[in-house]
């Protein structure tokens, strides 16, 4: 493989269990040193093309590459990465020093070596005070950073994370997201990571690769994945969004138009969005793009000081809110009865503008706002 940036490089992997296509037909490439991420729902073939990686299923059809070297039929003792397994797998009648030890011993590390590698190992995941512990001492964070000093201290290419943070309680989730990504930075190996949880995704990873039903839908940094989302599924598993059909009426270089029955109207793009005219589309805009002013004019639309101007404005009314503490949404009903959801932050304690059930308000999104998406 002639680029020495890429550490993994997927060619054309199909994996078939008798008709079903669990992983069909993808090709991707995972940069040296970078924190990666499969996700996906549950059955997309994220964990089954993790597993083709790791040695432990073989393609079907395809190539899978690892620092340049093919290795679709090399056996996972004989690849150049680790994994780190949703249940952790630590030996629970062994030390902490041990279990990550154990690596070692197997590969008869003399005994020197081995106490460096390993309490350097321990030391990479702050646990080095607590060698001596069992594991059943230790909390569930504790036990994950043994398993991830195991998987390290046999100094891997490639660390695999299967849905590492699952078997965590939130609040110890949102903490090992941090350590999670220190320790990625600290070590340099390239982390590859399956999840179902976006926000985990997100937060973690250089890049994400969005799967669904075995086909591999955008490969992305997260932010690009959230703004700019190639299409319908990915909008809508990324983050909250409010999805409408409809066709695309103008496209021109400086300004689009999208009318949408559902929406009750059009929408208005500050650019050009190179779609085909008259074709079935969807627009998307994020709920936390939506500004929700009160009606305070009397007439059919709002005065220009109501809204900001050169906005797409819809008017609706709030039939449900809920508070999430940081933020609220608001489920407003527009006049053919579709809901548009809309968040707005809680700022202040007291200082905040009163909306509640039942209020008629105006929904404002610039012309930079909404995406078009295929389905």
């Amino acid at each position: 493989m002639a680029n020495d940036d890429v550490i993994i490089k997927i060619e054309n992997v199909t994996k078939r269990y008798g008709k079903v296509a669990a992983v069909d037909n993808v090709s991707l490439e995972i940069k040296r040193g970078e924190f990666f991420a499969l996700l996906g729902p549950s059955g997309c073939g994220k964990t089954t093309l993790l597993r083709m990686i790791a040695g432990f299923e073989v393609p079907t059809e395809g190539k899978i590459f690892i620092d340049g070297v093919d290795v679709s039929n090399v056996p996972p003792n004989k690849r150049p990465i680790n994994t780190v397994f949703q249940s952790y797998a630590v030996f629970p009648h062994m030390s902490v020093f041990d279990n990550v030890a154990y690596g070692l011993q197997f590969d008869n590390v003399p005994k020197a070596d081995q106490y460096q590698r390993v309490m350097a190992a321990l030391a990479d995941v702050k646990l080095d005070h607590l060698a001596d512990r069992k594991p059943d001492q230790m909390s569930g964070g504790q036990r994950q950073r043994v398993a991830l000093a195991r998987a390290l201290v046999k100094r891997p290419k490639v660390l695999l994370l299967d849905e590492p943070l699952s078997a965590l309680d939130a609040k110890l989730r949102e903490a090992m997201r941090f350590e999670l990504t220190a320790l990625q930075e600290k070590v340099g190996v390239t982390f590859v990571m399956v999840t179902h949880d976006q926000d985990e995704a997100l937060a973690m990873a250089d890049r994400c690769a969005v799967m669904e039903r075995g086909r591999l839908m955008q490969t992305a940094n997260p932010s690009s994945l959230y703004e700019f989302p190639s299409n319908r599924f990915v909008a809508d598993f990324i983050g909250s969004v409010n999805l409408f059909a409809g066709k695309l009426v103008v496209d021109e270089p400086s300004h689009a138009q999208f009318y949408s029955e559902e929406l009750g109207g059009k929408v208005f793009f500050d650019h050009g969005v190179s779609g085909a005219a008259n074709e079935n589309m969807w627009v998307g805009i994020r709920p936390e793009k939506i500004e929700m002013i009160k009606h305070v004019k009397k007439g059919p639309t709002p005065a220009m000081e109501d809204c900001p101007p050169d906005c797409n404005v819809f008017k609706g009314v709030i039939k449900q809110i809920s508070y999430l503490g940081s933020e609220s949404v608001y489920e407003v009903m527009l006049p053919n009865e579709r809901i548009m959801r809309v968040t707005r932050p809680n700022l202040s304690r007291w200082d905040q503008e009163d909306f509640t059930w039942d209020d008629e308000v105006w929904l404002c999104f610039h012309g930079d706002s909404p995406v078009l998406l295929q389905n």
